[in-house]
């Protein structure tokens, strides 16, 4: 049994308590329709089953007279709580793992392989309707091998059956069900299916394996090689010469995408990754265009009104469901807030908007206080179903508000509230309507939070995920050094230090904390890249040898040493139906994106030619990308927009005056840069890794910037206003030649 089922944490659930009484003589002797579970795996059961105590509350509506789980399979040995969710199914689940595929080889049964994710609003209604009925489970576990997976903890068995599912129908998303051979190659597959239709589903998919076995393992071949092909990505250019047409392509794409009234993309739901902000503001940098400029501002205007932005307790919801960002979706994920929250301090920086950093301020505090874990990992999400007032499970009812419930708690302070928010007779989500704030919105918001606290919240999916903690680490480095917030970086420090102090013997990273389960390259890229942001707004050059010491594992793991870039697996990890390679984003940056912008600042800082050498080869790999699917490659363009500008070293010397000196460097939007804040006692430790701290002092004893470009230096000033300037020179963005 692995470390991560003998742990069994249990899964914050936001449900009332139903006291259970669990014993080992409650579980069934058999799921059914399923072969009998052998003894030792019984025991392990009812031992895990007893562990959970007598207020754990079993989720499925099969319970026995004393409120204990009718039915328990393999997953409550789990650690995800994904996985957890679905303990108490009747269906005969099993994690994803050799030892399921040789049951399938042994029995000669398809595998029904379902994934998804522990804050899925359609993963609970497939649950409840479809996995929760026992008719269900009797076909199922008769006929088929059945694995549940979660997407979070295993993105690559995502990444093939979702490919898989795209090359079937077109289209994707979660739940996602997958039916394959023992050999792991798909030949069905679909999102949520209804019970009735799923029923039917699984009784032709059974036919057509007892009839037509032959044809259906060719199918299957050959859409596992096609996968294969897609996953592997295309071979690398022998050289291609970075220019700057992708960057040119990308904007005039946003342009012809964007959606003039509520900001985003045009369409009939709205993503906030949806849109290339943080391109467009580097785009509107270099080029001084206006639109790429308003496109950014409209977009965020229109999101921080919209119903996705939680008015009344911080963050962000996943996506709206209409195109006003109105109506959302309303699972709450570390990585959009996080996303978000670097977006926002961005567009802060470049237009100086005070209510952008008024957001970062509120979902960052949001997520320290919501979101934190006490030995100080970020949770991974919150649930889109709460208990609504009747106890039964709703989606939004937690964050939605009628009329009436804002007077019973506001009294008389509720008229403003009500007009600013358009909140009418039936519950409903807060999204601004009104042309003035009440006043003393914040207080009011902070009595509405206070008292949304004492309903039941939605579930909280506990998990500490590596690289979704990178992304939370680089947002509160980045909010703490920009807006003088010491508290930030603080948090930041703190996760950082769980993170790096969660490391395997080795050295190498866990994807969850506290797991035994592969870590990806986003986990490696994104922690680098938060060790990077923690090390500029900290100063302490631990966090930079930190980055050095990962970027090299990754090196070594990662990197495909012949076509260039990095692998998302580890050389020693278990293949799929292929080692995965693209830099092509989802909902999440690529891992080969962030580790290109990784590359050039290593290599701004230490100068090591290994680190261009690399980069260089991962432009390569996905320069046809690039070329053709420029948007599809956002995070990436900003690593070409890095490489494509003179890298601007920054040293700020400490002496009189800093605060005062920093500002500029605080508030100026300049992200190809390298910045080191040293003590002139540290220089001449610090310049064995940065060596261009050398030969700088603090002038008269004063605080002195020294700004050089490629180690062309301007003058060494004291003056706020004179660092100022020379930070905000860009280098103008060409065209290329036709």
């Amino acid at each position: 049994m692995n470390a991560a089922r003998a742990a069994l944490p249990a899964l914050a659930l936001a449900a009332a308590s139903v006291v259970c009484g669990s014993s080992a003589s409650s579980l069934p002797a058999a799921l059914p329709g399923a072969e009998p579970h052998p003894p030792a795996l019984r025991a392990a059961l009812a031992q895990a089953l007893t562990a959970q105590g007598s207020d754990y509350e079993p989720r499925s509506r099969h319970r026995g007279p004393d409120g204990s789980p009718v039915y328990t399979n393999r997953l409550l040995l789990e650690q995800s709580p994904y996985l957890r969710q679905h303990a108490h199914n009747p269906v005969d689940w099993r994690p994803w793992g050799d030892e399921a595929f040789e049951a399938a080889r042994r029995l000669q049964r398809p595998v029904l392989v379902s994934i998804g994710y522990s804050t899925c609003h359609w993963c609970h209604v497939m649950e409840d309707e479809t996995y929760d009925d026992p008719e269900v489970a009797a076909a199922l576990n008769a006929g088929f091998i059945a694995i549940k997976v979660d997407r979070e903890e295993r993105p690559d068995v995502d990444s093939v059956y979702m490919t898989a599912l795209h090359t079937l129908r077109g289209s994707g998303g979660w739940p996602l069900n997958v039916w394959v051979t023992p050999d792991r190659e798909p030949f069905y597959g679909a999102t949520y299916i209804p019970r009735d239709r799923f029923l039917k589903t699984i009784a032709s998919i059974t036919e057509e394996w007892n009839a037509r076995r032959t044809r259906l393992d060719s199918s299957a071949r050959r859409l596992g090689a096609f996968v294969a092909r897609q996953l592997a990505g295309s071979p690398a250019l022998a050289s291609w010469p970075v220019d700057s047409a992708p960057l040119h392509t990308a904007a005039a794409s946003s342009a012809v995408r964007f959606d003039p009234k509520w900001g985003g993309a045009l369409g009939p739901r709205k993503f906030p990754s949806g849109f290339p902000l943080r391109f467009l503001l580097r785009y509107h940098r270099r080029t001084g265009d206006p639109e790429a400029l308003h496109s950014v501002v409209l977009t965020l205007e229109r999101i921080a009104a919209g119903g996705i932005r939680d008015h009344v307790g911080g963050g962000f919801h996943r996506y709206s469901v209409d195109p006003r960002w109105e109506v959302p979706h309303f699972e709450k994920m570390l990585y959009d807030n996080a996303l978000l929250s670097s977006a926002y301090l961005e567009t802060w920086q470049a237009t100086g908007r005070t209510d952008f950093a008024d957001v970062v301020r509120e979902t960052l505090d949001y997520l320290a206080r919501e979101m934190s874990a006490a030995d100080g990992g970020f949770f991974s999400a919150t649930d889109a179903d709460s208990l609504n007032p009747d106890g039964e499970r709703e989606e939004g009812a937690f964050f939605t508000w009628s009329a009436a419930q804002l007077r019973a708690v506001l009294g008389d302070d509720a008229r403003g509230v009500i007009t600013w928010y358009g909140v009418g007779v039936e519950p409903g989500v807060l999204h601004v309507v009104g042309e003035h704030p009440p006043a003393d919105l914040a207080g009011k918001l902070l009595r509405l939070r206070r008292a949304r606290a004492r309903r039941p919240p939605p579930l909280r999916d506990e998990k500490v995920l590596a690289a979704w903690n990178g992304l939370a680490i680089s947002a509160f480095a980045q909010a703490g050094f920009a807006l003088e917030r010491a508290d930030y970086v603080e948090r930041a420090r703190r996760a950082a230090r769980f993170l790096l102090d969660d490391r395997r013997a080795d050295g190498r990273l866990r994807r969850v904390a506290g797991g035994d389960g592969p870590a990806f390259l986003e986990d490696y890229a994104f922690v680098v890249a938060a060790l990077l942001d923690l090390y500029e707004a900290d100063a302490d050059p631990a966090w930079l040898r930190e980055a050095v010491g990962l970027q090299a594992l990754q090196d070594l793991r990662y990197a495909d040493a012949v076509g260039g870039a990095y692998f998302r697996s580890a050389d020693d990890a278990p293949t799929l139906l292929a080692r995965e390679k693209t830099a092509a984003d989802s909902a999440l940056p690529s891992g080969n994106s962030v580790a290109a912008r990784n590359l050039l600042r290593l290599h701004a800082f230490t100068g090591t030619p290994a680190y261009a050498e690399r980069v260089s080869h991962l432009f390569s790999a996905f320069a046809a990308g690039l070329r053709t699917q420029p948007t599809a490659h956002a995070e990436l363009l900003l690593a070409l927009d890095f490489a494509l500008e003179p890298t601007r070293e920054v040293v700020v010397v400490t002496g009189s005056g800093l605060e005062t000196l920093l500002v500029p460097v605080r508030r100026t939007h300049a992200p190809n840069r390298a910045f080191a804040l040293v003590e002139p006692a540290a220089i001449d430790a610090l310049k064995k890794t940065i060596p261009w701290v050398e030969h700088r002092a603090a002038r008269g004893g004063r605080a002195t910037a020294y700004v050089c470009r490629n180690r062309v230096c301007n003058a060494p000033t004291e003056d706020p206003a004179v660092l100022k300037r020379q930070l905000a020179q860009s280098e103008p963005l060409p065209r290329p030649a036709p």
